[in-house]
């Protein structure tokens, strides 16, 4: 059997670690890699830390607006597939790479299974939101995370090939931290004493191209009663740049970090302040505290349980929220128990085993 899967940004690293490893025992993967994140800290180091196999093919599109992105790597995995011809092309979430994937393979008549299927912030401005809506209705897979997701995919009139499997991300969580604490020294590097910093991620365009949404976020990362250590996201650093922002001395801006020292520095955090879905949901696996930058988010199950808190980019309301958020000390398990990417790549296995079927029978 063979299976095309697509990734292109730092999420798609961390869900595709698992679930290839579940995938090569009985298939053989090819992994395409886009190139939509495409620097060493963003791309590179993920695969070296991940012990990911180096991509079959790296189509390089890089930076572009959205419909020209798209558009290139839509165009590149077609040639990509039209030369393999795989069984089944695998997506994961909801970036440019994810719906171009999914296009290039449906347009062919090739099944998409599609790990992260059904998740909804119902904010049709977020280019995520219309990446997942339009992947999800040419999928024939759909692996959701949670129980949420399958509902939403219900309202929609999908029920056919959806599956509940878990959340893939933390299965990696489970498997990596081990390592990030042998391996990770970035506490000692930065000076940092356990529960005594905040991290803040920053990267959704409607917070990093708005210059007033931006400069109030800092504003509010400033004010926090704790420090705060910021990996800046390189459209974010472009960002403050352009606008010539200067970042508060209680905010340490560094490089974007690799995934061991992202987690180690996420678990030991008094707080996490961001933007990303992928952010929201290690905080909650690792119990710390998250304020999201947003007025919305897919992960709402985070937010009934009380370990989350939308916040928008007002900077009082950041401060406010940072001094009042106190979680319960419960954590229910919302993301699964550890062994998603076995159930997903069941799943995709006994899909491309049927097309296979399919395609002698013809």
């Amino acid at each position: 059997m063979i299976v095309a899967t697509v990734v292109g940004a730092r999420p798609q690293f961390i869900k595709a670690a698992p679930v290839s490893v579940a995938l090569r025992r009985q298939a053989r993967e090819i992994l395409v890699h886009t190139g939509q994140h495409y620097d060493d800290m963003m791309s590179d180091v993920f695969f070296r830390e991940m012990a990911l196999p180096a991509p079959n093919y790296h189509l390089g599109v890089g930076s572009a607006s959205h419909g020209r992105q798209t558009g290139e790597m839509l165009a590149a995995v077609e040639e990509v597939l039209l030369a393999e011809r795989p069984h089944a092309v695998l997506v994961y979430g909801d970036t440019n790479s994810t719906l171009a994937g999914a296009l290039a393979a449906a347009k062919l008549h090739i099944p998409v299974a599609h790990v992260e299927a059904g998740m909804r912030s119902f904010d049709k401005s977020m280019p995520e939101e219309i990446n997942r809506v339009l992947t999800d209705h040419v999928s024939t897979l759909l692996l959701c995370p949670t129980e949420t997701a399958v509902r939403n995919l219900a309202a929609e009139g999908l029920r056919d090939g959806v599956h509940h499997v878990g959340d893939v991300m933390y299965d990696a969580l489970l498997r990596f931290l081990p390592l990030a604490h042998v391996h990770s020294r970035v506490l000692d590097d930065l000076g940092l004493a356990p529960g005594g910093y905040v991290v803040a991620t920053v990267h959704r365009a409607a917070n990093a191209d708005d210059p007033q949404r931006l400069a109030s976020i800092i504003c509010g990362l400033g004010g926090l009663d704790w420090p705060t250590v910021f990996p800046v996201h390189p459209r974010t650093a472009r960002a403050l740049a352009a606008a010539g922002s200067v970042v508060p001395p209680t905010v340490r801006a560094i490089e974007p970090l690799g995934y061991l020292d992202m987690l180690r520095l996420e678990e030991q955090a008094r707080l996490i302040v961001t933007d990303s879905g992928g952010v929201q949901k290690e905080a909650y696996m690792l119990g710390v505290p998250c304020l999201t930058l947003r007025e919305e988010t897919e992960w709402p199950e985070t937010v009934a349980a009380g370990w989350n808190c939308l916040v928008g980019a007002e900077a009082e309301r950041l401060v406010a929220a940072a001094r009042s958020l106190a979680p319960p000390s419960e954590r229910p398990p919302l993301f699964g128990d550890g062994v998603a990417a076995e159930r997903a790549a069941s799943l995709i296995l006994t899909m491309t085993q049927h097309q296979e079927r399919k395609t002698t029978c013809d």
